[in-house]
């Protein structure tokens, strides 16, 4: 749940400060590594948009904090365009059911494709709520090696649905390079060798 406060005994030298909930409530510690991207270093008194979950200790910090003048210039600015991904998604699940239905690929590779993306799926949302709960987060590695190994359609679904992973750019960048590696492999399955490939594995 997203909570507005004050940013209260902040220090730059060192990065980090409180901040006070709006209406009352708990504090939260505030580490400069929690803001995402900002336009510029954040000061005592700054209003803030943040999570709140509990560490180790059970003291709460925030996470996921943003300063609320950005957020307002955000709202103001167009919103990303995620069509051509979408696009690509679409393009590409519409072209494996053909491939199916035509028996050019067997349906146990339609089957890989969706239950790999139902795992990508629920490797997101429930490393979205451990970041809320401040419980153990699942690597990012493994979300890139799902989506690797053909979970990629379920993991942009999971990205834009649960607004999890989106925004953070270099991970985005290492998303779309498994989506073109495994395009590849996907390509080489339609190829003699391919073919051969799954039949030796399927039989």
């Amino acid at each position: 749940m997203k909570l507005k406060g004050k940013l209260t005994n902040w220090h730059d030298d060192k990065g980090f400060g409180f901040v006070e909930p709006n209406g009352g409530g708990d504090r939260a510690f505030v580490h400069i590594k929690a803001f995402q991207k900002r336009s510029r270093r954040p000061v005592d008194g700054d209003l803030i948009v943040y999570e709140q979950v509990k560490d180790a200790k059970g003291k709460f910090k925030a996470i996921n904090v943003t300063l609320s003048i950005d957020r307002k210039l955000k709202k103001a600015s167009p919103p990303k365009n995620r069509s051509f991904g979408s696009f690509v998604c679409i393009l590409f699940c519409v072209f494996l059911l053909l491939m199916t239905v035509s028996n050019k690929l067997p349906i146990e590779v339609l089957y890989w494709y969706a239950g790999a993306s139902v795992v990508a799926f629920l490797l997101y949302y429930f490393d979205k709520s451990a970041a809320q709960d401040g419980s153990w987060r699942t690597p990012e590695a493994n979300l890139h090696l799902v989506s690797l190994l053909g979970g990629w359609p379920g993991a942009f679904y999971a990205q834009n649905a649960l607004k999890h992973k989106s925004s953070k750019q270099e991970f985005k960048k290492a998303y779309w390079g498994t989506v073109v590696v495994n395009l590849g492999v996907f390509v080489w399955l339609l190829s003699a060798q391919g073919q051969n490939f799954i039949t030796m594995i399927i039989g």
